[in-house]
């Protein structure tokens, strides 16, 4: 007798958000109705903010399926043996997450189709033309209870997509928040016929600018008890995805692709994991492709960001919590949009205290890579020639061909791209540029590295070697001709007179170097560099 074939691993839930379809045609799925159960014994209004394709989407279908009473989806699942399958609550999911809207005009457009979709679900009538959108979202409230004997859900997905789309423009983004205020606010004065509202998105601006009227949100986006409430666990990813990542290197893994930290155990962002496993378990930026963070970095070009700084941020809780479109903090965009993430949490002079962090290294690498690519106007195309050229000599304890790949890096970036821009002339130019193109290979890089007597700029690390660096810009420098004596090197000078690198000394490497660079501004090169082997 033939022995049974083994079972096919269940399949990949890849850009499924319907929690019908996974249940019935067997896909893999963690189970996130523990939160569900929770949220909707403990309280009404609730708001989370999470970076994109983090399973927001997902876990508001669940709160969907269980709110109408859709009670075999959930056999087998936390909640089944908990919930009171007798309640059925009509519910009014508002999704925002698909397409682009340019204009207030093409907002209030989608605004309206949604309503009349939602009351063609629920068999009601809904003219938002006639009644405007705060009227006829009144009406649809008001007859979905009168109509079901049952107070109603309201779910809404990604809330803030139409003000993201046009963050490049703020005075688009300021029409979209006043349409999206003018929709949110049929909530107000409805606590009566409302059982449960559910909102997400990736940013969370003020109350005052757009939450007026449903001020009583409850924010779980920093809530400890909501740390997994989106996004994989390790346990899940041993339990649920077993079959598919056996024999997987898990520290691997992990570096790659955990990391993501909301006051609780870390979390994976699941696209990556259910791409990683697709894929045949290729190690690649599938999170980070799949947007571009252009409008972050145009944002840090006019602020003159100090790249290194992205090593050690340190923020209130105030500054994580909210924005406005005229006063975008970059640190608070940065951790709203998942490419900094809570490290540690410390209480100051009666404040919490946040230390921030790169989540993993497919965040790392690939937001370096953009950040090389814009601070050096150049395509993406021509970044891995200049990578090689400084990759082989780091790799190789060759210091002085390290310093020759700087000077043709900077001779050939296109300075008159830069024409209208006064990026070039700050000093920590210079320095964001070095930092990420050395975090774009892979080194580790320490920025702002403290010791007894001060701090280093960079040091970096990789292969065994461990360079000590820094870097002056000083305008008009004298450039010594080979017959001349050379110049003294203020950055070398600094290095040795402080002993930035004794910390190193003695510890297994390959080489301990101490590296001086100085550039000038006008010269907008690297005009002298000298080392030291220690």
């Amino acid at each position: 007798m033939t022995a049974p074939a083994p079972a096919r691993p269940r399949k990949l839930p890849i850009g499924l958000q319907n929690l019908r379809e996974i249940i019935t045609d067997g896909y893999c799925y963690v189970d996130k109705t523990m939160h569900a159960l929770a949220l909707a014994e403990a309280g009404k209004y609730y708001f989370l903010s999470r970076p994109r394709r983090f399973g927001k989407s997902l876990f508001l279908d669940t709160l969907k399926e269980l709110f109408e009473g859709n009670e075999p989806l959930f056999r087998g699942l936390y909640v089944h043996d908990r919930w009171d399958w007798s309640q059925r609550h009509p519910v009014i999911r508002l999704d925002f997450s698909a397409g682009i809207l340019e204009s207030r005009e093409e907002l209030d457009r989608h605004i309206r189709y949604l309503l009349r979709d939602n009351a063609r679900r629920l068999g009601l009538a809904c003219d938002p033309e006639r009644d405007g959108i705060p009227g006829a979202f009144s009406d649809l409230i008001r007859g979905a209870q009168a109509q079901s004997g049952q107070s109603l859900v309201i779910l809404v997905d990604e809330y803030d997509k139409p003000i993201l789309d046009n963050i490049d423009h703020p005075k688009r983004a300021a029409e979209a928040r006043e349409g999206l205020k003018n929709l949110y606010s049929a909530m107000k004065g409805r606590d009566a016929e409302l059982r449960f509202v559910f909102m997400t998105g990736v940013t969370k601006f003020s109350k005052v600018s757009l939450f007026s009227g449903i001020n009583q949100l409850q924010d779980l986006t920093l809530d400890p008890r909501c740390a997994t409430l989106c996004g994989y666990t390790q346990h899940d990813l041993e339990t649920v995805f077993a079959e598919h990542l056996a024999g997987v290197d898990w520290e691997q893994l992990r570096r790659w692709y955990n990391g993501y930290g909301f006051l609780g155990d870390p979390v994976y962002n699941p696209f990556d994991i259910l791409l990683f496993i697709s894929k045949g378990r290729t190690y690649r930026n599938y999170w980070f492709e799949t947007g571009s963070p252009s409008f972050l970095i145009k944002l840090f070009q006019r602020r003159r960001y100090f790249l290194p700084d992205l090593e050690a941020v340190e923020t209130s809780e105030e500054i994580l919590d909210s924005f406005d479109i005229e006063r975008i903090d970059p640190v608070t965009l940065l951790f709203q949009t998942g490419y900094l993430t809570i490290d540690q949490v410390e209480q100051r002079f009666g404040q919490l205290l946040f230390r921030l962090r790169i989540p993993n290294q497919e965040v790392r690498l690939a937001l370096m890579n953009h950040l090389v690519d814009a601070w050096t106007d150049r395509l993406p195309s021509e970044r891995m020639p200049w990578q090689l050229a400084i990759h082989e000599p780091l790799i190789h304890g060759d210091v002085a061909g390290l310093i020759a790949a700087i000077k043709r890096l900077f001779a050939g970036i296109p300075w008159r791209n830069f024409t209208y821009s006064d990026l070039p002339e700050y000093e920590g130019y210079y320095a964001s540029v070095l930092y990420a193109f050395f975090v774009s290979l892979n080194a580790e890089v320490i920025a702002e590295d403290i010791s007894h007597h001060g701090q280093v700029d960079l040091t970096v690390k990789l292969e065994g070697y461990v360079y000590v660096i820094e870097i002056k810009v000083e305008r008009g420098r004298p450039v010594p001709t080979p017959d001349q004596e050379p110049v003294d090197n203020p950055a070398l000078a600094q290095i040795r007179a402080r002993g930035y690198s004794a910390k190193y000394r003695g510890l297994p490497a390959r080489g301990l170097f101490e590296v001086g660079l100085v550039f000038d501004p006008d010269a907008r090169n690297l005009i002298q560099g000298d080392w030291v082997a220690v």
